[in-house]
């Protein structure tokens, strides 16, 4: 969505939801976005393949894909002039679907401490320790710090 301060959510796999079309996912991202202050919001996937049930993602990896994402993600970030950019963590276990999940994860993560951003999650942690996806959140569901390098050491 449009704005001059948007929080920066990232998933696991893209639906077929259009800026004007919103699905049940990011009509969620945007109430818990405007709650927690910010007035828009960019949505970003750990993997950029549109599929609307993870299991219809591909097997391998598609490194031409993977690498445009990371190319996009970096343009975004490369935006806030300075300033932290505010990264919500919203992919729950869906990431463990595929294992190239994790090194496109590693990928994001390594671009985002280049331009300093700020990590969140809302919700509670999964019993495997990811962050909760956003879909069944309240719309008051506040942001809470995440500590993506903890994360990544002990679960990715």
């Amino acid at each position: 969505t449009a704005g001059t301060r948007p929080l920066i959510c990232i998933g696991v796999n893209p639906s077929t939801a259009q800026p004007d079309r919103l699905d049940n996912t990011l009509k969620s991202v945007e109430r818990v976005a405007h709650f927690n202050g910010f007035d828009s919001f960019i949505m970003f996937n750990v993997y950029a393949q549109r599929a609307t049930r993870p299991d219809d993602m591909d097997r391998e990896l598609n490194e031409t894909l993977h690498r445009e994402n990371m190319k996009a993600f970096k343009y975004v970030l490369s935006l806030y002039n300075g300033e932290n950019p505010a990264v919500w963590a919203a992919w729950g276990n869906i990431v463990e679907m595929r294992p190239y999940l994790k090194r496109c994860l590693r990928d994001m993560v390594n671009i985002s401490v280049n331009h300093s951003a700020k990590w969140y999650s809302s919700g509670t942690i999964s019993k495997k320790g990811h962050p909760h996806h956003p879909l069944y959140l309240k719309k008051d569901s506040a942001l809470d710090e995440f500590d993506m390098e903890k994360y990544l050491a002990e679960i990715i």
